[in-house]
Order: C-alpha cells, then sequence, then structure tokens
C-alpha cells in the first residue's frame, strides 16, 4: 500500500490543565499516536483545537486521507463549521478513526444519527479487549484478545447504530461489557470506533492498542470509488417515447 496521509486530531487541552495528564503525555497524546503511525510508514500531521480551523482547514482535510479524533473537554468548543467541513469529507470518503470519548464529538454523533451516550466510571480497572471477528483486517495480529491494565469503564447501553461490522468487545473487572470496536460506512468514508484511551492511563504507548489504530488506519484509507453524481439528469438512459 502506497503512503497514507493521516491527520492526528486532539483537542490538546488536558496535558495543558492537568498535571497528572501532563505526566502520562507531556507533549500530548496526538504526539504519541502519530510518531506510532509514522513508524508504520505513513505520512502524518497532527492537529489541536487552538490552531486556525482547529488545524484543519480545507488544504488540510483535502490532503488526508484517515483523520483520527480524540476530545473529551471541549466537545462544544469545536466550530460548527469544522464539522460540516470534516462530515463533508468523510462522505466523500475520507477515513475517520474516532477515539475512546470522541464518542461524544459532535462529528461523531452527527455521523452516527443517535445521543451516542454510555456508561462510565474512573476506577482504575483493568480492561481485556477480544477480538470477536478475527478476519478483519482490524484485528491482524492481535489473537484471541489483549489486556490494558488500567483504563476508564465504558458500558452498555452504548447507543449507536448496530455497527456494520463489530470487531472487538471488551470486559472490565468490575463486571461490565462494551462494544469496543465498531465499523460503519457513511457516504464513500469508513468510520471506525475504538474505545481505550483515557487521558490519565499511559494506554496510547501499549504496543496492542498502535497495532490496532494502525491496522484501523489501513483499512480507513479510502478506495478510490468514481464520485457519486447526484441531481438533475436530463437525459434518460432509454428512449422515453
Amino acid at each position: 500500500m502506497s503512503q497514507l496521509r493521516v491527520t492526528v486530531w486532539n483537542e490538546g487541552v488536558h496535558e495543558k490543565t492537568h498535571e497528572e495528564v501532563r505526566k502520562v503525555y507531556p507533549d500530548g497524546m496526538h504526539t504519541v499516536i502519530a510518531e506510532a503511525l509514522r513508524k508504520h510508514g505513513h505520512s502524518v500531521l497532527t492537529a489541536t483545537l487552538d490552531e486556525p480551523d482547529h488545524g484543519l482547514s480545507d488544504t488540510v482535510l483535502a490532503e488526508t486521507d484517515v483523520l483520527t479524533w480524540w476530545g473529551h473537554m471541549a466537545h462544544d468548543k469545536v466550530e460548527d463549521r469544522i464539522v460540516d467541513r470534516v462530515h463533508k469529507r468523510v462522505l466523500e470518503g475520507m477515513g475517520l478513526l474516532v477515539l475512546h470519548s470522541g464518542h461524544f464529538s459532535k462529528i461523531f454523533k452527527r455521523l452516527m444519527g443517535t445521543s451516542c451516550d454510555l456508561k462510565w466510571r474512573e476506577a482504575n480497572e483493568r480492561e481485556r479487549i477480544w477480538i470477536i471477528d478475527p478476519s478483519h483486517p482490524i484485528a491482524d495480529g492481535l489473537g484471541d484478545s489483549f489486556v490494558i491494565p488500567h483504563e476508564e469503564m465504558y458500558g452498555e447501553h452504548f447507543d449507536i447504530p448496530a455497527p456494520d461490522t463489530l470487531v472487538m468487545v471488551s470486559w472490565f473487572q468490575g463486571g461490565e461489557v462494551f462494544r469496543s470496536g465498531a465499523c460503519y460506512q457513511r457516504g464513500q468514508g469508513r468510520i471506525f470506533y475504538f474505545r481505550p484511551g483515557h487521558e490519565t492511563f499511559p494506554t496510547y504507548y501499549q504496543p496492542e492498542v498502535q497495532q490496532v489504530i494502525a491496522n484501523a488506519v489501513k483499512w480507513l484509507a479510502p478506495v478510490g470509488r468514481t464520485p457519486m453524481q447526484y441531481g438533475h439528469r436530463p437525459n434518460p438512459l432509454e428512449p422515453l417515447g
């Protein structure tokens, strides 16, 4: 596969305002994700909330094959015009990888058409992610399951549409389960939601998590379909008389 152009988007707020987060991700989790993707041979840019256009100008998005999205504290600070811009690009074929608390982002809720709400608990508990569709490309190299030693719990019911494909489910030490790896198609673009990634835990340094992200980016890449044509069609394909 040719080199993919990936833009890693992060609010970039927690590491500036919370010392606990800064100790784990001193330069922001986006830098850790970006570096892992560069090791897989991709061309990677990063973008954050406080940049002009949140770092997502028309030019940047036009040159992005896959956009990754992490947000939490500042969902409401993301301007609607930027959401419109990202939404349009997904429908045109850009891949979107939504991470952890990005489930409540404006863009994910718009694409899903539901509240995307869930149950949660911060209790530093163990998470086991089970691969329930081992034939899917996102599951490549992951085995039957893997463990994240310390994570925030997300629990069902997760208010999302039934996934086109469910690749992973999570079990938590406290007993809850969660649909943690869900695939969708919207327009010509693919979407993958991947659950782990609470800001106070070093989840994005874990090799298995980095492998999922790398696999997902490959699967999310545009497939080169001919753009769809809509609107008025004055000339019929067959004679009308």
